[in-house]
């Protein structure tokens, strides 16, 4: 493995390896004059202040303007974004990327008179001009309006809130900068005894190796660097938590969490639910720690221990071209046109590929309405890369089927659905390569990966939410948080869900240091409940087959066209009960019960 002094640039990565970004604009001058042109329509919005629900016309062309508009804007900030992502130590693209940013925080303030003049107007009256067909595309949309007119405010205080936008994004700017840009990791020994520099991706491969050496010394350097910065990070983390009660507070919800959970219609029931569900089968997690230990053959196990693989006589080294085969083939369950869809984005610049110097970290897809969807990777050859390919293709198609499905106003799914395709194609994918092996070593170590996904996604992730649960009402109910508090909490959290059978590692109280998520409130639960629903849609793919492929595909075309929990109803899954977390929980013991036998 390379050190970071020769880690690649971008212009040294092959074209073939990178997305195309000309697919959004052609060229950069296109990029601003859509800047101008926005600011001239953000003027023309002004016009309808006072008149949108005069008549039918005026209410159309008000509602069709403000489509217009938020489209525009969006892709601008899209393109500036994906550049910025690139290299983000590019100032080129940071002040494209601010620039942006700028344009929407001047489109929330000029449309922040729209919407209480719209719930100020008759709902009858409203209603009346909803069934003109031009219009009918904004019904779902004005469901949802009238279903939050509460926390609607004035035109006054609509306009301070939507300025409020310049500064809101601000503490998940200044964690990504400091995160990705600035902090610098030392260098370790690797399995050869070469000098290795720890990455961000590099840090996940540190933690497979089958050295117990380099896992201790990636965990521990790693968490070193972040608890040098502990008091910094925890007051950028506090400032985004403080921006969610303040928001909240002003809006009139109860708490930070009903306002994110809101926007969805998610009963913060299902939250609860999620946890408490969890924790009811944290002793199969304690099982399955117990079980690493054994196969491990050591005399305690230690966090750092818990992603190497089990079956070291397993290697999986898989080259990207592989790993695309590898999802062709394992999605083949969801047919012929889904397939196509993947190969199309393979060959036609969807995706971008490899680390560079500079590239944000991690792994997404991102799309904007009238643009095929993209994707960021940061491969590195190995099994958990070839889950994330699947992982983000089902984030893109899931994207790809809504946008041509559904008009503009209908087409951004919300983000309690947002993780279920995604893993439903990890759950169909590891199916199929368990499928298709007659080795007892690869079947143990496949069915050690699936019960990992479990662990980092239904344990983990739900672990994740509780510490956000946490801190939201401590600050929601005006207590103070600092870092030594929250690295207590944190600590705990992990004694908690780890149980006895495992050493809790002094240096995993700075894990929330680094986890870029908590920037987003309330996302990571979703990781958890859609990992339960697309267990369970995956397994009726595999026993229904096109029935109901066809089922899930009607789920994938739905948009926001509905309620997320209704759209999965359509798909043959009710998240409102605790049954999916249940379900997913039987899976795990059963995984575990196999792998047991077999080691």
């Amino acid at each position: 493995m390379a050190n970071i002094e020769s880690m690649k640039t971008r212009n040294e990565i092959d074209d073939k390896y990178k997305w195309n970004m000309k697919d959004v604009y052609a060229d950069e001058d296109l990029w601003s004059k859509d800047i101008e042109k926005a600011k001239e329509l953000f003027r023309r919005l002004k016009e309808f202040r006072g008149i949108i629900c005069r008549d039918a016309d005026s209410f159309a062309e008000c509602m069709k303007l403000m489509s217009e508009i938020e489209l525009l804007t969006e892709k601008v900030y899209f393109y500036a974004n994906q550049k910025y992502h690139e290299d983000l130590g590019c100032s080129r693209y940071q002040n494209m990327a601010g620039e942006s940013t700028e344009l929407l925080t001047r489109f929330y303030t000029a449309s922040s008179f729209v919407e209480p003049e719209l719930l100020a107007a008759d709902e009858a009256l409203i209603r009346n001009y909803l069934k003109r067909e031009d219009l009918q595309k904004f019904t779902q949309y004005f469901n949802n309006l009238f279903r939050q007119k509460e926390h609607i405010l004035s035109d006054e205080a609509e306009e301070i809130l939507a300025a409020a936008q310049k500064i809101s994004q601000s503490p998940s700017d200044i964690f990504q900068v400091l995160n990705n840009a600035d902090l610098k990791f030392p260098e370790i020994k690797d399995e050869n005894g070469e000098m290795v520099r720890i990455t961000h991706s590099r840090f996940g491969i540190f933690l497979e190796s089958r050295d117990r050496s380099v896992r201790e010394a990636a965990f521990k350097q790693m968490y070193a660097v972040y608890g040098q910065f502990r008091n910094t990070i925890a007051a950028i983390f506090l400032a985004s938590v403080k921006k969610d009660n303040f928001f909240a507070e002003m809006r009139k919800y109860d708490s930070s969490r009903q306002m994110y959970l809101e926007d969805g219609n998610i009963p913060e029931q299902v939250y609860d639910n999620l946890i408490e569900t969890v924790q009811e089968h944290l002793p199969l997690l304690h099982r399955y720690v117990e079980l690493r230990k054994r196969v491990l053959g050591l005399e305690e196990v230690h966090l750092y221990d818990l992603y190497v693989p089990l079956v070291k006589e397993v290697d999986f080294n898989v080259p990207f071209e592989k790993a695309k085969e590898m999802v062709l083939e394992g999605l083949k369950p969801m047919g012929e046109e889904y397939g196509a869809l993947l190969k199309k984005g393979f060959g036609e610049g969807w995706l971008d590929v490899y680390e560079n110097e500079g590239k944000r970290s991690g792994a997404y897809s991102w799309s904007v309405y009238g643009v095929h969807p993209y994707v960021l990777l940061n491969y590195q050859p190995n099994l958990n890369n070839v889950f994330t390919i699947a992982h983000e293709m089902g984030h893109a198609l899931h994207s790809y089927y809504s946008n041509e499905n559904q008009t503009y106003t209908n087409s951004g799914y919300k983000i309690f659905v947002a993780e279920v395709a995604s893993t439903c194609n990890e759950s169909l994918l590891i199916h199929h390569l368990l499928g298709h092996t007659d080795s007892k070593e690869e079947k143990a170590y496949l069915l050690n990966h699936f019960l990992e996904q479990f662990r980092t996604t239904l344990f983990r992730q739900t672990m994740f939410a509780e510490f956000e649960k946490i801190t939201h009402e401590m600050v929601d109910s005006g207590k103070t948080l600092n870092q030594e508090m929250l690295c207590e909490i944190y600590f705990e959290l992990n004694r908690k869900y780890f149980g006895d059978k495992i050493v809790i590692d002094k240096e995993i109280e700075m894990e929330w240091a680094r986890i870029p998520h908590f920037y987003t409130a309330f996302y990571v639960y979703q990781y958890a409940t859609g990992f339960s629903a697309a267990i369970a849609l995956s397994k009726r793919i595999l026993e229904l087959g096109e029935p109901a492929v066809e089922d899930y595909k009607k789920f994938l075309k739905g948009g926001c066209s509905d309620y997320p929990i209704e759209l999965l109803k359509t798909a043959g899954v009710d998240m409102g009960s605790r049954e999916p977390v249940k379900a997913a929980m039987k899976v795990f013991e059963e995984l575990l019960e196999e792998l047991e036998k077999l080691v």
